[in-house]
């Protein structure tokens, strides 16, 4: 194993302007990579709310035993609870139930209305078990938590959340007392310090930043220097060595554009590089929102993907967003879940995929227009 020492003399030399270019991934190998994931055939719906109160969101797919599940959220008003969703064939879900529910107690205030949660410490081969890993014995999330009522509303901050039981049931999970990232920490970087968004982790064996666990999430904070009347969120990292106390990494967001949303990312390896999927919005030569990809060799620099979006509107159920991706590999067909969203901004889970596996019957519940 490496020493420490060896090891923060290696992050600073590659943290240089010099070796930061050389860590470049090539334009060949971003084609490639965009050759390996695209998926051209829209499925469409394949999850969608009970009713018109309720709002359904970011997917994250992992697999156990011979099944398929999906945590999603439902905003119905009040804010954002965790549900889990189950499947045989990827493409026909059933409902099973909660995962994280509004916190209706006066012990717990700083998440009572927000429980946004998304799997992590997954098996992030391309085209792997996308099976869950476990930590000192449990099953992990990380999760958007606020004491708002509303849609995203108030303070949003970065929780934990863990459980020693079948992740794949529907059933409480336990929650860390307190926030592991929140915008008013006194740490807190100028891109992240309003709110708080979706993260992701991974464990990284390699220990690249010097950590095992990594964390990817996106934040909205300052707009000095540019238009200041459009909301901007942009990704950064943190690090943890257990999982419950984290250290934000670098001061700088690692992935961001000059407008808009850069949101939302989920890391797979795909051909010995780290690739991350992430959604843009409201950018300067795009409209709407999008899936696109990025990729690093060391998970610190990553080179953005400047060819076509790998999803983005062109149906009557997503013609205003298609966002929020999780893409899964599995028997040679490639499945990119996303969060769909219509000009009556109904939004479901809609999956693209890269054969023609016919359409789906799915649709939004009809709005009746007097």
């Amino acid at each position: 194993m490496t020493c420490p020492i060896i090891r923060v003399i290696l992050f600073c030399l590659v943290s240089t302007p010099f070796f930061a270019q050389s860590l470049r991934v090539s334009e060949a190998q971003m084609q490639r990579i965009y050759e390996a994931v695209k998926t051209p055939y829209k499925y469409g719906l394949v999850l969608t709310p009970a009713d018109n109160s309720q709002k359904m969101d970011c997917p994250t797919v992992f697999r156990k035993g011979r099944s398929w599940y999906m945590t999603y959220l439902i905003y119905n008003g009040r804010g954002y609870e965790t549900w889990l969703a189950t499947s045989k064939d990827l493409l026909h879900w059933q409902n099973l139930g909660r995962q994280l529910s509004f916190a209706d107690t006066t012990s717990r205030q700083w998440d009572a209305h927000q429980k946004a949660g998304y799997n992590v410490l997954q098996d992030t081969r391309w085209g792997g078990s996308y099976r869950l890993k476990k930590y000192r014995d449990n099953y992990w999330m990380t999760y958007i938590g606020g004491a708002a009522r509303g849609y995203e509303a108030g303070d949003l901050s970065i929780g934990v959340a863990y459980t020693a039981k079948n992740p794949a049931t529907a059933h409480e999970w336990q929650c860390k007392p307190t926030p592991v990232l929140t915008a008013n920490d006194a740490d807190v970087r100028w891109w992240e310090n309003r709110k708080l968004f979706k993260s992701t982790v991974i464990q990284d064996q390699q220990r690249l930043t010097g950590h095992p666990f990594v964390m990817y999430y996106n934040a909205n904070g300052d707009t000095t220097g540019v238009n200041k009347t459009r909301w901007f969120e942009r990704i950064g990292m943190a690090v943890s060595d257990d999982m419950l106390n984290w250290q934000r990494f670098n001061k700088e967001p690692v992935l961001m554009h000059p407008a808009g949303i850069t949101g939302d990312a989920v890391l797979q390896q795909i051909d010995g590089l780290w690739v991350m999927f992430y959604f843009g919005a409201f950018w300067q030569d795009r409209e709407g929102a999008f899936n696109r990809f990025a990729a690093s060799t060391d998970l610190v620099n990553w080179t953005d993907w400047t060819g076509v979006n790998l999803v983005e509107p062109s149906e009557p159920y997503d013609e205003l967003y298609a966002h929020k991706s999780f893409v899964v590999k599995h028997k040679g067909l490639v499945y990119h879940f996303y969060c769909a969203v219509n000009k009556q901004d109904q939004r479901g889970i809609a999956v693209a995929t890269s054969a023609d596996l016919g359409k789906s019957g799915k649709q939004f519940i009809i709005i009746n227009k007097k």
